[in-house]
């Protein structure tokens, strides 16, 4: 029997996994993310952007792997981190948790409806997430874990995967939250790693690209000796601050060109307006089996009975999606714009729905709320500072923020002009 499998990949070459792991691969719980776009639409824009959550998700699982390995070993350990934490310190215990972060990270996806984040706080019955699908399936495959050798505990999968935020009935240790980092971070997130490289290659430009292979081989995990907490974190020595700089500077130019294109956007809108009508009054629940039935391939097919019959539901955007007759946008801020007192994307979009009607106007606004990079860095005097002490450029990444008024492509003709005479008036609350 085959002991170790080579799965061939186009970022990092060859992913290996053992027999056992392997069936966690060919569940069908796992093989469904072969038919979950990564990133929605996008392919409508950028053709190549086809890739799915199966590739990335093996991608996470070979980075969390080789992030493990360098920050557990002997080499690399601080001295305050060597008493705080005997997982790095007995082989078996540190074999085990390498185990079980391998499994998390690969599995950190299961959850994810048709076309990923696209329409999911929409169509999703609150209190649902990807996170908490993904915490139940990561469940349901207990029997797998239990297979395993040693056995894996089912809730230390659980937290690494999914994180503290998501599973406020489990207790986390200083040592499961460092791990979760790896595979969740805001910094360093081997998931952030992988989809940066992936959707850059894939969408053929190269925002997304910087030395991931310097980062990783200089991440630590390190005490935050300038801050009032004894809890670690996951940092970097002092000579990979500026590939840390070029990973953060690469999100922000991906945000700024692809994942904010304005068609990428209005897509993702006909999409949930789609889904919204094909669902009907109903939201997703937890119902585990609905989930687990649902793809893009489902979607895809509805889309395309809609387009050819007036009476189905969500008709009306399959066209718009399926014969790329999307919506355009009417209005998108300028500086100058936004020096007056009230919210020049609010008032236009209110003005224009009153204008046009609301089904020929949409409005699509991004403002995080991010905020700063701050973790801790190993100097060359072997003191650690703050990040935010050491580099200008993490304190200067600008915010992504995006607003967009789109109009029916139909009466875009007319909307332009609408603007162009009414806009001063508009944004001076004044009668048009």
């Amino acid at each position: 029997m085959k002991l170790t499998h080579e799965i061939r990949d186009p970022i990092h070459t060859f992913i290996k996994l053992s027999s056992e792991e392997r069936k966690v691969l060919d569940s069908p719980q796992f093989q469904r993310l072969r038919y979950i776009h990564q990133l929605a639409l996008t392919y409508l824009v950028y053709p190549g952007a086809t890739h799915n959550r199966f590739e990335h998700s093996l991608g996470v699982m070979e980075l969390a792997s080789r992030v493990y390995d360098v920050v557990t070993d002997p080499e690399n350990i601080h001295n305050e981190i060597k008493d705080k934490f005997p997982e790095v310190n007995e082989s078996d215990k540190r074999n085990y948790w390498k185990e079980v972060i391998r499994m998390a990270a690969l599995c950190h996806d299961l959850g994810h409806i048709p076309f990923s984040h696209a329409a999911e706080k929409e169509l999703m019955e609150e209190g649902c997430s990807h996170e908490t699908f993904t915490a139940n399936i990561i469940d349901e495959l207990a029997e797998i874990w239990q297979e395993m050798t040693p056995p894996l505990r089912t809730d230390d999968i659980k937290k690494l995967a999914v994180g503290p935020k998501k599973l406020p009935d489990l207790t986390f240790s200083d040592w499961e939250s460092i791990l979760t980092e790896i595979i969740t971070g805001d910094s360093f997130g081997v998931d952030r790693i992988d989809y940066l490289l992936r959707d850059s290659y894939h969408a053929g430009v190269a925002y997304g690209n910087f030395d991931h292979f310097r980062l990783i081989d200089t991440l630590r995990i390190l005490p935050k000796e300038y801050a009032d907490t004894e809890e670690p974190a996951l940092g970097i020595e002092i000579g990979g601050i500026h590939t840390a700089e070029s990973l953060l500077l690469a999100r922000y130019y991906m945000f700024t060109q692809v994942y904010m294109h304005r068609v990428r956007r209005i897509y993702d809108i006909h999409l949930k307006d789609f889904m919204k009508s094909w669902l009907g009054k109903d939201k997703i629940t937890d119902d585990l089996d609905f989930h687990l039935n649902l793809t893009d391939n489902k979607i895809l097919v509805a889309m395309r009975e809609a387009l050819n019959n007036e009476d189905k539901p969500g008709h009306k955007d399959a066209k718009r999606i399926l014969e790329r007759n999307h919506f355009k946008v009417l209005y998108s801020p300028n500086p100058g714009d936004m020096e007056i007192n009230i919210d020049p994307n609010t008032a236009i979009y209110e003005a224009a729905k009153e204008e046009f009607g609301k089904d020929n106007v949409r409005y699509d606004s991004y403002h995080p709320t991010g905020g700063t990079y701050d973790f801790p860095v190993l100097l060359n005097t072997e003191e650690v500072e703050s990040s935010v002490n050491i580099s200008d450029a993490l304190n200067n990444i600008p915010v992504v923020k995006v607003d967009f008024v789109f109009i029916n492509s139909d009466l875009k003709k007319d909307a332009d002009e609408w603007l162009k005479a009414n806009k001063e008036a508009i944004l001076k609350e004044d009668d048009i």
